[in-house]
């Protein structure tokens, strides 16, 4: 008994220190060396400044500004709290805030024509999504030009410049960056 007592020790501390130490130092050495950017937060940067981050969304509620897809992540946005908002299709609960959201986007988004897109009005699966579709930018673009008094063909240029394709050429959908997208509507001219 003591024996096999002894060997159950060694081995969970030799566990311990390779997979809850040695391993975990490893990985984190590993992706500094290889991946600085995307293993501090992939956090961008203006003036000195952190902004934000280019794989999290924020919550922008100004006129002038892009708005990304709604958050069910906390109590928006919150990267400690990611997830949907666990609903199934049929849920009463689900449609009435889906409906809600709707009314509040067509209400910001006067000048706009059709339906809005649905990536405007339904949260993705982490809540915290940074990127809307093309035809969701395209959609608040009456707006943010007005706010901005700018031309509508001068933002649809900047959503243009904004769009990224497909990952590899295939994967995924066509995106565009909110917060990129709000940057470069603030940068210079």
């Amino acid at each position: 008994m003591i024996k096999h007592l002894g060997v159950a020790l060694r081995v969970t501390l030799v566990s311990v220190v390779i997979f809850g130490l040695a391993y975990p130092l490893a990985m984190t050495g590993l992706a500094q060396l290889l991946f600085p950017w995307q293993a501090n937060g992939s956090l961008v940067v203006r003036n000195g400044n952190v902004v934000g981050s280019a794989i999290i969304g924020q919550l922008w509620t100004q006129p002038q500004y892009f708005h990304g897809r709604p958050s069910a992540a906390g109590k928006g946005y919150d990267p400690t709290q990611t997830g949907g908002t666990n609903l199934g299709p049929s849920s009463k609960k689900l449609i009435a805030a889906t409906q809600a959201t709707i009314a509040q986007v067509e209400r910001e988004n006067p000048d706009a024509h059709g339906a809005p897109p649905m990536d405007l009005v339904t949260s993705s699966a982490s809540g915290i999504d940074p990127d809307i579709s093309p035809e969701g930018a395209y959609y608040q673009a009456a707006r943010v030009a007005k706010a901005r008094h700018l031309t509508l063909a001068a933002v649809d240029a900047l959503i243009a410049a904004h769009v990224q394709g497909r990952t590899l050429g295939f994967l995924g959908e066509p995106r565009v960056n909110v917060l990129e997208l709000n940057l470069a509507l603030d940068a210079p001219r």
